[in-house]
């Protein structure tokens, strides 16, 4: 008997020793995009400037206004012209007032001016953190003629963690806009 309870005790010993299974973590979506190439943007209108082949681009409901398509993330930016016509205040505040409209989603808002006088290319970037409509948003202006705004839009909830990589790459795509932003003569 002593040797039946001693073999079933060994027995379990050994089937019991084994690796744990252990549940698998889930995995993160990793999203890669192309390197950007840029190309001129060349229309009938008082500007141009870069953008990536990865975007199209398509008339919007006036002229000069258009969409900066992103199929693949869901996106558009919207690009909009106003002619300055001693209402450049007003266009200013409106252009704040997009921005501001977001602040009870947004958890923050970085706001970085920029200007480059050989091209009287002046405007704000701004950055909208967390659960915002609009991520990104800027005007462009030569203060005196033009003002040029933009907006980052997803077709989707917006979603921080998930669109961070999206955001970013049309961030740097935004950037370039604006690097490569000229008034025509």
């Amino acid at each position: 008997m002593i040797k039946n309870v001693i073999f079933i005790f060994v027995s379990l010993l050994l089937i019991s020793c084994g690796k744990d299974h252990v549940p698998k973590p889930y995995g993160e979506l990793r999203l890669e995009y192309p390197a950007p190439k840029y190309q001129k943007f060349e229309n009938n209108c008082a500007y141009t400037f870069e953008y990536s082949d990865f975007a199209t681009i398509t008339d919007a409901k006036r002229p000069c206004w258009y969409y900066l398509n992103y199929p693949k993330m869901k996106a558009k930016v919207f690009v909009t012209y106003y002619p300055i016509q001693n209402d450049f205040a007003d266009h200013i505040k409106e252009a704040e007032k997009m921005v501001y409209e977001h602040t009870i989603k947004a958890s923050s808002i970085d706001t970085k001016s920029f200007e480059y006088p050989d091209k009287k290319v002046y405007g704000n970037f701004y950055e909208l953190k967390g659960q915002s409509a609009s991520n990104l948003q800027f005007y462009v202006t030569d203060s005196t003629k033009h003002f040029v705004t933009a907006y980052l839009y997803f077709n989707t909830r917006p979603k921080p963690d998930s669109l961070a990589p999206a955001v970013n790459y049309i961030k740097n795509d935004m950037k370039h806009m604006l690097d490569t932003f000229e008034w025509k003569k």
